[in-house]
């Protein structure tokens, strides 16, 4: 069945017992359309878009990437490094997570190859979970059209569930594209592959191939076409942070348009979401406010768990904020001293609260990092996710940037400047720069603002192909071989070179969809080869 080869998880709905099941028979997964028998009322399938096609929110983790839909991709950049510092605590203290990311940071051909070479973990699991999510969007736009909308409250419900499951449904697609397809580049999206694109509830026993990248932003487009109609009619007022409403939808939009290259619609919707949520949290009037919070008047939307504060631990084998991103905040940036713990040569990230355990411990102490944030976040459900979130600074960046690229300006510095004058302590206010230089200055905005929020690795493959100033980096990741994992001696490093051109900056698919797809290309992931570096 298509959802074997896909390695989709799809949904066996039961709304009346509101449960999820989820069928599997030996390698293959199978599936089954919904059971439309229990679908009654538009509140029905709002009850299955809530538990069924949002994002859940999930336990913070160190090494999460199988809960949180994506958290591989902090390894890919350049915003962690490897950590070789002293946990004073204990002698031979490490991160769990650091082998099991060992495949993602040194962008190996299977992301599941363990340091040693000697096996293999798990696959990226985010093509199975996010084609899931898709799977219940799919049927939740196909039932919605069957309940009844003859009252004024039915018909506002049905706006409601059928303008978040396209939205989600966009959502979910456009990620997929960004992590298994190539960049979009007008020239030649039409050839490029993306994902398999299925927008039907139907079960197909077909063999899918790769759509390719225009096809699947044309469909990202038209469902966040149809969810803005629709959800611009709900007239409640969306109160919760876990729900889409028309000004998420145009944030998004801001930012589909930007990947698209299309400036004018990029800055039109980013203009639409600041006229209508402003609101930038003042770190420089409110030093001690918390940033990722549920309360940060910036935040539009959120969905998904938070591994950001488990990312980092100070001690021998795991991974540190890198000193390239840390650096770069300058000495006048209150982001630096508000959203980054730094101890010699540690850095970790704060932006959250700390966590609910060992919170009694001295900030001054060496330890307190890894009480506060890295061990007292394990288990604990986050207010905000650290991927999925959509907030209002970004729609600042979008307009600046898209205005910028258009040779506008004035506006792209009033956009930028308005951030930056809620960030810095002294010389926020930008002028007189050359289209070039206002371009490099949004983008390092960009970077310094949406640290650790899933946007770097997208932005970094986008800048290549851009029309207007393209930007070509390689990345340098050095790892360690210690002589156990619980040991501090190190034995060598191994540098790892991620060159502009290489075919990694595209995540390979997993092995199993390939294998069951017959025929369908990979994305041409070479074995890495490293140079060894001596210890000092």
């Amino acid at each position: 069945m298509n959802a074997n080869r896909l390695g989709i998880l799809v949904v066996v709905s039961a709304i009346a017992a509101q449960t999820l099941l989820l069928q599997s028979c030996s390698s293959f997964l199978e599936e089954y359309s919904q059971d439309n028998d229990y679908v009654r009322t538009w509140n029905d399938l709002d009850e299955l878009l809530i538990g069924n096609c949002y994002m859940p929110v999930v336990e913070g983790e160190a090494f999460s990437a199988q809960a949180n839909y994506g958290s591989f991709l902090h390894y890919l950049a350049d915003e962690l490094e490897e950590n070789n510092t002293p946990y004073m605590g204990k002698a031979a203290a490490y991160d769990d997570s650091r082998s099991w990311a060992f495949g993602y940071f040194t962008w190996q051909q299977r992301v599941g190859q363990n340091d040693t070479y000697t096996d293999f973990y798990q696959e990226n699991k985010t093509w199975t979970k996010v084609y899931n999510l898709i799977n219940v969007a799919n049927n939740i736009i196909e039932s919605v059209n069957d309940v009844p909308s003859s009252t004024d409250e039915e018909q506002q419900g049905v706006h409601k569930v059928r303008g978040e499951a396209h939205f989600l449904r966009a959502f979910y697609y456009f990620w997929l594209a960004n992590i298994y397809g190539q960049p979009y580049n007008p020239a030649t999206a039409a050839a490029d592959l993306a994902v398999p694109l299925k927008t039907s509830e139907a079960v197909e026993d077909i063999k899918f191939s790769r759509a390719s990248v225009q096809t699947v932003y044309d469909q990202v487009v038209r469902d966040l076409q149809t969810a803005e109609t629709e959800l611009a009619q709900v007239r409640a007022k969306q109160t919760s942070l876990y729900r889409a409403d028309v000004t998420a939808v145009r944030l998004l939009f801001s930012r589909v348009y930007l990947y698209l290259q299309q400036w004018e619609q990029a800055a039109t919707y980013a203009a639409k979401v600041i006229e209508a949520h402003p609101q930038l949290q003042d770190i420089v009037a409110t030093t001690t406010a918390k940033f990722a919070v549920a309360s940060n008047p910036e935040n539009l939307f959120s969905m998904g768990g938070d591994d950001a504060p488990c990312l980092c631990y100070y001690a021998y084998q795991s991974f540190r904020i890198s000193d390239d991103l840390y650096n770069a905040y300058g000495s006048n940036d209150n982001r630096r001293r508000q959203w980054f713990w730094h101890k010699g040569l540690f850095t970790g990230s704060v932006k959250h609260e700390e966590g609910n355990k060992y919170t009694d411990q001295d900030p001054a102490n060496k330890n307190y990092y890894n009480y506060a944030y890295y061990e007292g976040y394990r288990g604990v459900l986050s207010p905000v996710s650290s991927l999925f979130l959509l907030r209002s600074a970004e729609a600042y960046l979008n307009l600046a940037e898209a205005e910028a690229y258009q040779g506008h300006s004035e506006p792209a510095l009033q956009a930028l400047n308005a951030l930056r004058s809620k960030r810095y302590n002294a010389g926020a206010t930008l002028s007189g720069l050359t289209q070039a230089d206002l371009i490099t200055a949004i983008r390092h905005e960009r970077r310094l603002e949406l640290a650790l929020e899933g946007h770097r690795w997208f932005d970094l493959r986008r800048y290549r192909v851009c029309g207007v100033q393209p930007e070509r980096i390689s990345i340098v990741h050095d790892y360690t071989i210690y002589e156990s994992r619980t040991s501090i001696n190190m034995l060598e490093r191994h540098r790892f070179t991620l060159t502009e051109d290489d075919a990694s900056w595209t995540l390979p698919i997993p092995e199993e969809v390939i294998t069951f797809n017959t025929g369908m290309p990979n994305n041409g992931n070479q074995w890495r080869t490293y140079e060894t570096i001596a210890i000092n």
